[in-house]
């Protein structure tokens, strides 16, 4: 790299960082304001100017916080205050903004749940955020329906068109006031109470309803403008779930501190990816890796290139994709950024590194108290010396990413799993650098470079990343080993070619005479669609360590080829027709030239 290009990077890094400082510098955890205040001023600024295009209809600022004014009211009417929880479980649509957005004006606290969820995990998200009521989406009401009994007395509202069994949501709207609730009803409200959960899978068989505070909400939605760049005159394409905290947090969080307007999708589509962009000017994009791998293996678009993009925001991003992306699509900048919605470790490249996940300088490392321990992969413990600390990574070495907990600043600080104290305490480490000190484990493997850029490896333990979601082998073997005949279950992720993240596989131990028909059935069922296993390993015996714990070592790296597997049948999905089929040579010859789409 040459000099004049190692000052420009430089300066780059330093001015974006300290531009971001600068505007999340009020966020502290005992300060006055919340996130209906910053999007308050935002409606009031660009009362006429369009906040969000969707499916051929605008709503300009004025109406977006119009509605939130009449979700407000039936909150109030419902008798919510402030620090209560209503359950959100709708797809991406103008009024999944407009009903959080709404609550937050009077204190009330969403939970964002996946709306690809049903039956156990659905209830248990609802249950473990205390849910005091429901918005539910008509189209996702036999989801819904699922756990309707185990919700007993919940109210539940429908939300865009009646539904038996739940309350008309849009008829009490229309009855309520249009105009703002007085600010009284959040005037309480510090940096550090309670905002929205947004929810992840972790190792407990179960998605964990992670904690974001007032200041952590609304520095999650600032913290990509310097990068981005962005102002009132662009338009932010969010093809990303908005229970997902890229899309529904950072993304339309872009528009909602400065009046661009959002271009929201109901869900992704590669085909109509560049139709949508470029017919509704679309100027940045939120993303994460498996989009950007969907359309890199697209045919040609007469649009792929005739954008107005200035850049696009995500994670996830593969080197092999990235280099492919940019050298096709010519999008001007490629921000890759790291950071779990929970966590308190988080990067953001804003120099174009290709592979890196983002960069630490030497020279501001402590400002970042973030760091690289030597990780026992086999054990699944952190290496520690003679003195009980743990051992730091070198350049070029691999570690589990750690960041030092400190309650007093919004960044750095982490506030757990709502009702969940064992998950919240797996993610804590202590006597990391000094005896009595406190981290937090990210879960994450990666390695970093003399210049500071860091690099993802992988996930440790038994989560695994399949479709851009975190997949909890738990949960996938709880609901196998639910199934009549299904006796042992280890589930584990394998990688398929042409495929980010790992696929899921399960060695199985079972009665004579079992149904697949039937089990394909029971895990369509019971799984969302991205943790139902693609591969079926059937076993006499599993492999167990002394202390019965199961082996996945050596299964991981036999994988789904029958060739390796002594022998043992082996099946995978057909998601076209869902169900499970014998995986001979010929198909597996076929997934291995990525001519099955899963």
């Amino acid at each position: 790299m040459g000099f004049m290009n190692t000052i420009s990077r430089e300066f780059e890094y330093v001015t974006t960082l300290l531009k971001t400082q600068k505007i999340t510098a009020d966020l502290l955890p005992d300060a006055p304001g919340n996130i209906a205040d910053d999007i308050e001023k935002t409606c009031d600024l660009h009362s006429s100017r369009p906040a969000v295009l969707f499916e051929g209809e605008t709503w300009t600022w004025g109406q977006l916080d119009g509605r939130a004014n009449r979700y407000a009211h039936w909150a109030l009417e419902q008798g919510l205050k402030p620090g209560d929880v209503v359950a959100l479980f709708m797809t991406n649509k103008p009024d999944y903004v407009a009903c959080w957005y709404g609550l937050a004006k009077v204190g009330v606290v969403a939970a964002l749940i996946n709306s690809n969820l049903q039956g156990g995990s659905l209830s248990h998200c609802v249950t473990v955020a205390a849910a005091k009521m429901a918005v539910v989406e008509a189209g996702l009401s036999a989801q819904w329906a699922t756990i309707a009994d185990a919700m007993g007395n919940l109210p539940v509202w429908s939300q865009g068109g009646r539904k038996k069994g739940m309350k008309d949501l849009d008829a009490a709207l229309d009855k309520v006031l249009v105009t703002r609730p007085a600010r009284s009803h959040r005037e309480g409200l510090l940096g550090r109470s309670p905002c929205l959960y947004v929810y992840t899978s972790g190792t407990t068989g179960n998605p964990k309803a992670g904690l974001l505070t007032q200041a952590r909400t609304r520095g999650i939605s600032r913290i990509f403008i310097p990068a981005t760049r962005v102002s009132a005159e662009d338009r932010v394409y969010v093809p990303l779930p908005l229970y997902h905290s890229t899309g529904g947090i950072a993304g339309i969080g872009l528009a909602l501190n400065t009046g661009a307007a959002m271009v929201l999708r109901r869900k992704f589509s590669a085909s109509a990816f560049w139709d949508d962009v470029v017919d509704q000017r679309c100027t940045i994009f939120a993303y994460i890796g498996e989009l950007f791998r969907y359309l890199v293996n697209q045919p040609p678009h007469p649009k792929e290139k005739a954008h107005m993009l200035k850049c696009c925001f995500g994670n996830g991003l593969r080197p092999d994709v990235w280099v492919r992306a940019e050298e096709r699509f010519a999008i001007p900048r490629i921000i890759e950024f790291y950071g779990s919605t929970e966590g308190n470790v988080s990067f953001i490249n804003v120099e174009g590194k290709v592979g890196a996940v983002g960069r630490i300088a030497p020279y501001f490392k402590k400002k970042f108290p973030i760091e690289l321990v030597k990780f026992d992969v086999e054990n699944e413990v952190p290496v520690r010396d003679d003195n009980g600390l743990c051992v730091l990574c070198e350049p070029g070495e691999t570690g589990e990413a750690v960041g030092k907990i400190d309650p007093s600043n919004v960044r750095t600080r982490f506030d757990g799993y709502a009702n969940n104290p064992e998950a919240t305490k797996k993610k804590l480490l202590s006597d990391v650098l000094e005896k009595g000190d406190l981290y937090f484990r990210t879960g994450d493997l990666m390695k970093r470079d003399a210049e500071g850029y860091y690099y993802f490896i992988d996930r440790i333990g038994d989560t695994y990343r399949w479709k851009s979601e975190n997949v909890s082998t738990n949960e996938v073997a709880e609901a196998l080993g639910s199934f009549d005949g299904v006796q042992q279950v280890n589930v584990y992720g394998v990688e398929v070619p042409h495929c980010d993240g790992r696929a899921g596989m399960a060695a199985l131990v079972a009665a004579p005479g079992l149904d697949l028909a039937t089990l394909s059935a029971h895990v369509k069922s019971n799984l969302p669609a991205y943790a139902i296993p693609l591969f079926l390993r059937f076993q006499k015996e599993p492999e167990v360590t002394g202390t019965f714990k199961y082996k996945k070592v050596d299964l991981v790296a036999e994988g789904f080829d029958p060739a390796k597997v002594d022998g043992e049948p082996v099946f995978w999905w057909d998601g076209s027709h869902a169900i499970y089929k014998p995986l001979d040579s010929a198909a597996h010859a076929a997934i291995l030239a990525g001519g099955v789409k899963f």
